[in-house]
């Protein structure tokens, strides 16, 4: 044959090369790295819940304090221990709580605070308490001015220390507490100056009492040992500052 025809390439040759037609093997698939290493995880710990106050809790209550919604939230709350009321004189209150013969104790200010926890609660008012026919009676509320020169009878008792000007002093002995001091005033004797509560605890029909505006107030408090701040007292100031049975101490 002549040299005019174009050159043959040679069977299972190509300008591209063999390999680039080599076909995948069928199946073949791309290993995966290593799976990276997790951490372990961390068991949360339970909540460790302080041990249920249990036996009785004695509470101590000087005259004219009201512990009873307190006391009814923790009857409710406490039900394994017994809530205590032990009455207390405002003389005695200190004494009562540094030789533990309560837990904690409702208190009139002031208070030697030293050693103790103490937490205002609430302000009292003042009132003057006559006899039912007396004058000042005509009045809605009094002021020291209108006292001059009538008989002011001091209790024993006393935790006001308010003195009246011009007033007068009776002609006989203190009496024992508050509530001989009224049933003095209900015999037509005088007056007597006390926190409303105390006015409220001795009431009689045979008086009356009316607010005094520029006398002093009573300041009835909360009050524990620090030393002894037990679960029992921890208990007791949550229902006080209004604490809910599951809300936080915070």
């Amino acid at each position: 044959m002549g040299k005019g025809g174009g050159s043959q390439a040679r069977p299972g040759k190509s300008g591209r090369g063999a390999a680039s037609r080599r076909p995948m093997r069928p199946g073949r698939k791309t290993q995966p790295g290593p799976a990276p290493k997790q951490k372990p995880k961390v068991k949360a710990e339970p909540a460790v819940e302080p041990p249920a106050p249990s036996g009785p809790f004695r509470l101590g209550v000087i005259p004219g304090a009201t512990p009873g919604k307190w006391a009814d939230a923790w009857e409710e709350r406490m039900p394994r221990s017994p809530l205590d009321l032990v009455p207390l004189e405002v003389a005695d209150q200190r004494r009562a709580l540094v030789e533990g013969e309560v837990d904690a104790a409702l208190i009139r200010l002031p208070i030697d605070v030293e050693g103790l926890h103490v937490i205002a609660l609430y302000d009292e008012v003042p009132v003057v308490v006559v006899s039912a026919d007396s004058h000042l009676t005509a009045a809605e509320e009094l002021g020291l001015e209108d006292l001059a020169g009538e008989v002011v009878i001091v209790p024993a008792d006393d935790v006001l220390g308010i003195r009246v000007p011009g007033g007068l002093s009776p002609a006989f002995a203190p009496p024992a507490d508050t509530a001989e001091a009224i049933a003095t005033v209900a015999a037509g004797v005088g007056l007597v100056i006390v926190p409303m509560s105390l006015a409220r605890l001795h009431r009689r029909k045979d008086t009356e009492y009316r607010p005094l505006r520029d006398g002093v107030v009573s300041t009835v408090a909360l009050a524990w040992v620090v030393e002894r701040t037990t679960p029992s007292v921890e208990a007791f100031v949550g229902i006080v500052r209004g604490r809910t049975a599951n809300s936080s101490r915070d």
